[in-house]
């Protein structure tokens, strides 16, 4: 029997009482929906939400240190709109152009925690040397 896999979710730590920081960067900055967290794990705060297919879960942790080099990569269609979004709500963008030559445009950004994300728009073709 083969095995296949498919990314669920990504969860990402905050530090304790960081729920509504969360639903202002992912829900209104980012546009990410809101989604109800089963019964079963509402008492240990957080929230969640939806990027595309994917789920982003935040969970507290009581000794939280942000995750300054690990982070998730997230697929986008309108790159640039994001960072002027992004850049208009004072949120420092970071470029990084080493995959260019392969068709890929990134930026970084740190979440209100200091988590890094990084968002990227595969180019319909790579720019030519």
């Amino acid at each position: 029997m083969s095995v296949s896999f498919a990314l669920d979710h990504v969860q990402l730590a905050a530090p304790p009482g960081s729920e509504e920081a969360a639903r202002t960067f992912f829900c209104e900055i980012l546009g990410w929906p809101e989604i109800d967290k089963p019964r079963a794990l509402l008492g240990r705060g957080g929230v969640w939400f939806t990027s595309g297919a994917q789920e982003v879960h935040i969970g507290i942790e009581e000794d939280f240190v942000p995750a300054r080099k690990a982070h998730p990569g997230f697929a986008v269609v309108g790159l640039s709109s994001l960072s002027d979004r992004l850049e208009g709500r004072g949120i420092q963008v970071i470029w990084d152009e080493r995959r260019a030559a392969e068709g890929i445009a990134r930026f970084y950004v740190h979440d209100p925690f200091g988590n890094r994300l990084e968002f990227m728009e595969r180019l319909a073709s790579p720019p030519q040397a």
